[in-house]
């Protein structure tokens, strides 16, 4: 099955070495909660640096990215043709509240989120993982939209590693 998607995308989805987008979003879903169990709350509220996310945002960012994301691959497996509009991740990051939520709230969402997203994943066919739409003018087929939530998950991983000392 090829896949289609938009350059845009080929920096996050490049970043998944599984072989299949189940096991990708398996794999960053663990690699998240062991990080995220060992961090503290101290730690979830420092930014590297000024106007950057805490780690607590970043959390709450990957959430809402899934959160989007998975609607799309669940309306264009569903045949949906409607151009889906973009959204602006700052926006969403300003007005997440992750400021005042605890780290373990955030991961016990976040784990929450990825179970459904799994469990969306495995109820598509190959047909429905073919399927394609248009979101934020770019096409995407549903198959790219999961190795697009693992690989942004791991990109943020590696943030949280290289950046914020996780």
């Amino acid at each position: 099955m090829t896949t289609v998607y938009n350059e845009y995308f080929a920096h996050y989805i490049n970043l998944v070495n599984s072989v299949t987008p189940l096991q990708s979003l398996i794999e960053t879903q663990k690699e998240l909660l062991l990080l995220l169990e060992n961090a503290s709350e101290k730690q979830g509220n420092y930014r590297y640096a000024d106007e950057k996310w805490t780690v607590k945002e970043v959390v709450a960012h990957i959430i809402d990215a899934e959160r989007v994301f998975a609607y799309r691959a669940m309306r264009f497996a569903r045949n949906d043709k409607t151009d889906l509009p973009g959204y602006d991740e700052n926006t969403y990051a300003q007005y997440s509240n992750a400021k005042n939520r605890s780290l373990s709230e955030l991961k016990v969402e976040f784990d929450i989120l990825r179970q459904s997203s799994i469990e969306l994943f495995r109820s598509f066919n190959d047909e429905a993982l073919s399927r394609t739409g248009t979101a934020n003018k770019m096409p995407i087929d549903v198959k790219s939209i999961f190795y697009l939530i693992a690989g942004h998950c791991q990109h943020h991983l590696n943030i949280l590693r290289e950046r914020y000392g996780l």
